[in-house]
């Protein structure tokens, strides 16, 4: 046999990476026996109920021993049929039994869907000059060559720049990093009312949607916008006839102490792009839901959704994705996210008087994180060489937490950021244990860096 690491391309040229052996709870176990609190639950903010939960496998066991796969073209299978029945009763605002769904594989998949499904409606509507996305700088909506393109996140890029379609960005909603230099509310939102001003610099009738993700998750570390944002949005997307497009693949099925990240401010997208929590990592699913009004303009038309992969509407995946809202709903996990996301804040906030190190929390449900600075008042970032969120990560990691390292909170290019995403399941004394831990490896860092 081959020696591990050698065939096999992973994530990093410049390490070497343990071996997992099995997982079960909020934990994980390597092939030496070590055991590591998935903190970042899985990369990243996947493992909504745990590692381990039996029941899912056995309801997945149980189809893939009727059928795995099927000529999609010519049939539909019964377990797609009932989670688009779940997932539509649990749709928020005038999305809940007013709408459709379509499943499709990765969280990529589902954004870059919903995209189509705008650009495609508004084709069928009798208005084709509207096809550009407007997004946001800092921004993560997934990796194929489309998605990258209205993606914001800079590192992710910067080498594909070329290939890429043009597409608008504004500001991210950034109070702690303000693009505007304001403070909130004297800001009167002015990264909301930005969308605006793009609206018209290119034209309304040039534009299909406008995309965000309620809790920017890898490329500001779990940042919420401020309150009134999405208000403000969702009025700007209708006086200009622009849908709104909801990514929810990160905040979606309980991770932000809410069902939907979107309803932290009340406000209902035309279309939703969901997946990781939706099968908790057991299994690759994806969805997008969207009003019925917009699927109804491509029936009307006789125009199939111009989308789709060999692997759509998987039964198995149905089946496990179905066990997995379920178990969900069945153990109150958004009740649990909340709580213990609020504990979790509390904890990292008392750490700041400590760990000058740290420049800001932020987060809502259990997809929390910090950001961590040369000098906590000026909010000086640490130089780009000295990896520092990386640093944090080993640190971590030796002590049994798995965390997720980010960078570019400013423009795209400077910021060490940690997020952490936790299972749902975690109980407070599980969220002490991972305070502990982060407690113990700011100070082993800052001997490292000499503060």
């Amino acid at each position: 046999m081959n020696e591990p690491n050698i065939h096999a391309v992973h994530r990093d040229w410049d390490r070497e990476f343990p071996i997992i052996e099995h997982a079960e709870g909020i934990y994980l176990f390597d092939k030496s026996g070590r055991k590591y609190i998935d903190g970042s639950g899985g990369s990243s903010v996947v493992t909504t109920i745990g590692h381990g939960v039996k029941e899912i496998a056995q309801v997945m066991y149980e189809q893939a021993q009727k059928f795995s796969f099927y000529p999609a073209h010519a049939f539909t299978n019964e377990k797609f049929l009932e989670l688009s029945d779940l997932v539509v009763s649990l749709a928020p605002g005038d999305l809940k039994e007013k709408s459709r769904v379509w499943i499709t594989c990765t969280g990529t998949d589902a954004t870059d869907d919903a995209v189509r499904l705008a650009r495609q409606y508004w084709v069928e509507s009798g208005k084709p000059s509207k096809y550009q996305i407007i997004s946001r700088w800092q921004a993560f909506h997934g990796n194929t060559i489309s998605v990258a393109g209205f993606s914001g996140i800079t590192g992710r890029r910067s080498i594909f720049q070329p290939m890429f379609i043009d597409s608008p960005h504004i500001p991210p909603a950034f109070c702690y990093r303000c693009p505007f230099e304001q403070t909130y509310p004297h800001c009167n939102l002015l990264c909301a009312r930005a969308l605006e001003t793009a609206i018209r610099q290119q034209g309304p009738d040039n534009i299909a949607a406008f995309i965000a993700e309620p809790v920017v998750g890898a490329a500001i570390g779990c940042y919420p916008a401020p309150p009134g944002y999405f208000q403000t949005i969702r009025e700007i997307c209708n006086r200009y006839n622009i849908l709104f497009i909801s990514d929810e693949v990160m905040t979606g099925w309980a991770r932000t102490g809410k069902m939907w990240g979107i309803d932290h401010w009340e406000v209902t997208p035309d279309i939703i792009a969901t997946a990781k929590g939706m099968t908790a990592g057991y299994t690759p699913l994806s969805a997008i839901i969207a009003h019925d009004h917009i699927w109804a303009t491509l029936e009307k038309n006789h125009s199939p959704f111009k989308a789709g992969h060999t692997l759509n509407a998987n039964p198995v995946s149905c089946a496990g994705a179905i066990a997995v809202i379920n178990y969900i709903l069945e153990y109150d996990l958004v009740e649990n996210s909340r709580q213990r996301g609020e504990q979790a804040l509390i904890g990292l906030g008392a750490m700041m008087e400590k760990h000058s190190i740290i420049g800001d929390i932020r987060g809502k449900g259990l997809m929390f994180g910090f950001e961590l600075v040369k000098d906590q008042a000026t909010k000086q970032p640490f130089e780009s060489k000295k990896h520092v969120s990386r640093m944090f990560e080993i640190a971590a990691s030796k002590r049994g937490l798995v965390t997720y390292p980010c960078t570019g909170s400013i423009e795209g290019v400077l910021g060490d950021m940690v997020l952490l995403a936790p299972p749902l399941v975690i109980s407070e004394s599980q969220i002490n244990d991972v305070l502990n831990i982060i407690d113990d490896s700011l100070g082993d860092i800052e001997k490292q860096l000499g503060k």
